[in-house]
């Protein structure tokens, strides 16, 4: 079989047009992983409320942070595909979740280098039922229906990787290794509680308390998100050689009124500064990419909340982007794959 791969990251607006914004928009929060509500009920919040109001104020966020080449997640998406590709053998394709860069036309651009056996790479470093899970249901049903002669793997949840934790500890090491910083903030993309439950295996052991999520050898930790967040910090941390107190984990991007992952990140940054820290760094270990929760949502809106209430000094690091140490990591993951006759674990 003839092997390639490829990476799959969430998506962007074709521009900052709202019209554009809307379509976007509509895809995502209609994806019944997104927002796991009944169709009706989603069908109703999604078309009858949010994309009557939201389109505009998201495409305005986008126009804060669009490049000249287009959306920074796209092409930072794009760079890395290209690092990874010069570093590679065997062919590597990139295509998004949502927007136009679609999965289909991923695995049809592959199928016709000649590609019968494709390795999906989700670009999340933890898995969750909004990310990892929606690309590989995807790819299933599109593999089913357009490629029934296609095999198609995948690499699993990587948060935990020595490879990715050297290199994610290395990027926060490199932006603060000059700060005087008080508090540094790991924070990730929210989703709502039932969806850690919905993803528990066990069907019941996750309490949900904060305490099973440190537990070794729990059988539901392979598909719990917030314990593969709160690891991805107590590995980086440890190896930063922080101490208790100096660091903590949070969560942003909240929708609606159930209750998400806390504490929520947008209070943590005004608790913060409320309680006289003046100095802060965050970093966003959800996101391989810059992106919108990265560049507008956290460097700029996190930044405005942070002086509001007394902070002086607020430090976004950059995500992982298109490093050349992030590239040789997944194209050392590809390689080893591309060799192998078994999925890279």
């Amino acid at each position: 079989m003839s092997k390639g791969v490829l990476l799959v990251n969430l998506g962007s607006p074709d521009s900052t047009d709202p019209k554009d914004v809307k379509k976007y928009l509509g895809e995502f929060l209609m994806d019944p992983r997104v927002i796991d509500l009944p169709l009706w009920a989603r069908t109703l919040l999604v078309k009858g409320i949010i994309l009557n109001t939201r389109p505009k104020k998201s495409a305005a966020a986008y126009k804060k942070i669009w490049w000249d080449e287009g959306s920074p997640l796209i092409v930072l998406s794009e760079r890395l595909q290209k690092k990874v590709a010069d570093r590679t053998s065997i062919p590597v394709g990139l295509a998004m979740r949502y927007g136009s860069m679609t999965i289909k036309n991923g695995l049809q651009q592959l199928q016709d280098q000649g590609v019968d056996e494709v390795m999906i790479v989700p670009l999340y470093p933890q898995f969750a039922m909004a990310t990892t899970e929606t690309i590989l249901v995807l790819a299933d049903e599109l593999q089913a229906t357009y490629f029934p002669d296609m095999k198609i793997t995948h690499i699993p949840a990587f948060y935990n990787k020595s490879e990715y934790i050297d290199v994610l500890t290395k990027s926060i090491s490199e932006s603060i290794e000059n700060l005087d910083y008080e508090h540094l903030l790991f924070s990730y993309h929210g989703v709502p509680e039932r969806h850690i439950r919905k993803s528990d295996i066990t069907n019941g052991n996750c309490k949900m308390d904060g305490k099973c999520c440190f537990k070794k050898g729990s059988e539901q930790h392979e598909f719990c998100y917030r314990h593969q967040c709160e690891m991805t910090t107590v590995q980086v941390a440890k190896k930063l050689g922080l101490k208790n107190g100096t660091y903590s984990t949070s969560f942003q991007s909240r929708l609606g009124f159930d209750p998400w992952l806390q504490p929520y990140t947008d209070r943590t940054i005004e608790r913060m500064g409320k309680d006289g820290i003046k100095k802060m760094a965050i970093v966003t270990p959800a996101f391989v990419s810059d992106c919108l929760e990265t560049l507008e949502e956290i460097a700029m809106e996190g930044e405005e909340i942070f002086h509001e209430v007394g902070g002086k000094e607020f430090t976004t690091i950059p995500c992982l982007n298109d490093r050349d140490d992030w590239a040789d990591v997944l194209s050392n993951w590809i390689n080893v794959w591309s060799e192998a006759n078994t999925p890279v674990t």
